[in-house]
């Protein structure tokens, strides 16, 4: 009997810390199993599943008294990812597998009572950590090995089964790393199977989802039922700039945590756009649970976010969302733990401006008073809406436009000035952690965003008859920057400010009874 030692990883929000579990069989006493080290629900269960696996693929353990310890033990350790090491580290222990064959392996994944192994969630942040502690290889489920094989610089092996991955340990049998299939990089031929060209009419608002979309700013609709809010907000996908290879690793990351990635484990290629219903809870939407996982806004991480009838949204849930629109990420706190997920997604919303729908239509009564609508706007509070850049009217369309064959504007066109106005801001924000306008703050916007003093004049005047609030002129500054990009202007002019201010509709009382 011998002690032995295997390697793998416990998840913290994004992140994986390596975890060293030991394996010690002893004749004396009557046999028993104890498991030690902060182990939670599913990685307790894990010695009913591993011991069937092990009788059912022919592995037999003397009787011995076995002692488990999952070390650090002050890092809680759950799922079933720990069924293989486990297994492995009792093989090993009980000298059936020599203890060197096992060294410098990472391992993980699930097993079932057959000994086949199963996939598990999370395997992209192990990976990384494999990499970065120098591992030997990655033995995982071969349902999880394309995912692993993104992180250059590591052997990732795909197994189907627990003596499959015995004789590989053993020399018995061998395999070859699994190798990347570059063609994940390419978006699906079908990724966007949508197309502002469909969309007849609201070249307005056409043109704030360009901002919006040239810049990273938040956007919100408002206009009455069936005036093309929705319509307008699934097609902004179409026109946003193709995922990095960084931002596709930090994208893939959250969604391999959350356990949403594809069957196969592929890259995410496309930007996320996740429409959470307006029942949804604050955990739902932050993120949270006794160990907390990613909410919607980190599925949204570097993606849209769109929030359809946001003042049904309930107020506490509308409340959280200040952080992480702020800072880009968002930090859960738990008794046991506080973690961090990413949160860096484009917020787009829609609202009617009243409850009936139809306050300020020319073409359908309003029924609610001058008290109610107030009091419908009122569940939107100020602060929550200086966050929104871009506060645009989306009246009903006319007729005339609906007869049209298609709209004036596609996708494609939308998506070049865009891409033109991004590369603009690449070369401004060289050599600084700034990718778009709309996280310029404190000096840098003094510095990126000069407008004279004509331009001060006229925002001086803007702010004494609007009232805006210190948050709200930042905001004009920095729509007034992608403005300028999108003119192909070095120079923010007073016209560009104009449009800006245009944009903030709230604050301008657009509508008020």
């Amino acid at each position: 009997m011998a002690l032995s030692r295997v390697l793998s990883a416990a998840l913290a929000g994004v992140e994986a810390h390596t975890i060293v579990l030991e394996c010690d069989l002893a004749r004396q006493g009557m046999p028993s199993f104890t498991m030690v080290g902060l182990a939670e629900g599913a990685v307790r269960e894990s010695k009913e599943r591993v011991f069937a696996a092990l009788k059912n693929r022919g592995f037999k353990l003397p009787p011995s008294r076995i002692t488990v310890n999952l070390a650090p033990a002050d890092i809680r350790k759950e799922g079933s990812a720990y069924d293989l090491p486990l297994a492995l580290a009792l093989l090993s222990a009980a000298e059936i597998l020599p203890a060197s064959t096992l060294t410098g392996y990472f391992l993980a994944g699930e097993l079932s009572l057959t000994g086949e192994l199963k996939p598990v969630s999370g395997i992209l942040p192990l990976a990384i950590r494999a990499r970065q502690e120098g591992a030997r290889g990655l033995l995982l489920p071969a349902e999880n090995a394309q995912e692993a094989s993104v992180v250059k610089g590591l052997d990732v092996f795909a197994i189907s089964s627990l003596d499959e991955a015995v004789r590989f340990l053993a020399g018995e049998q061998s395999l070859a790393p699994v190798a990347f299939d570059d063609s994940v990089l390419a978006p699906p031929a079908e990724a966007f199977p949508l197309d502002f060209a469909e969309v007849k009419g609201q070249e307005h608002a056409k043109r704030a989802i360009e901002i919006a979309a040239a810049g990273g700013h938040n956007l919100l609709f408002m206009g009455p039922p069936g005036s093309g809010k929705t319509m307008l907000a699934k097609r902004i996908p179409t026109v946003l700039p193709p995922l990095t290879f960084d931002e596709a690793l930090e994208v893939t990351r959250v969604y391999s945590v959350a356990g949403e990635l594809a069957r196969g484990g592929r890259l995410i290629t496309t930007r996320p756009f996740r429409s959470p219903h307006h029942t949804i809870s604050d955990a739902g939407l932050i993120g949270g649970g006794g160990v907390p996982r990613p909410g919607e806004v980190s599925l949204a991480h570097r993606g849209v976010l769109f929030l359809d009838e946001l003042p049904e949204f309930k107020k506490s849930v509308l409340e959280v969302l200040r952080q992480p629109i702020e800072d880009g990420r968002v930090t859960i706190a738990r008794a046991a733990v506080s973690l961090t997920y990413p949160a860096d997604f484009m917020l787009v919303a829609a609202m009617n401006p009243c409850p009936c729908g139809y306050h300020g239509d020319e073409r359908h009564p309003c029924t609610c008073t001058g008290a109610k609508v107030r009091a419908y706007r009122s569940r939107l509070s100020g602060p929550l809406l200086d966050r929104i850049d871009l506060q645009v009217e989306v009246p009903a369309v006319p007729y005339k436009d609906l007869k049209a064959d298609s709209g004036r504007v596609d996708s494609a066109t939308m998506r070049q000035r865009v891409l033109a106005a991004r590369d603009v801001q690449a070369t401004r924000f060289a050599g600084t952690r700034i990718l778009t306008n709309s996280q310029l703050s404190g000096k840098a916007l003094g510095t990126f965003c000069p407008i004279g003093e004509e331009g001060h004049r006229f925002l001086e005047m803007a702010n004494s008859r609007l009232g805006l609030s210190a948050r709200a002129h930042t905001r004009i500054l920095r729509l007034g920057r992608t403005i300028a990009d999108l003119d192909s202007s070095a120079d923010i002019r007073v016209e560009h400010l104009a449009e800006a201010i245009n944009y903030r509709n709230l604050d301008r009382g657009a509508g008020a009874s």
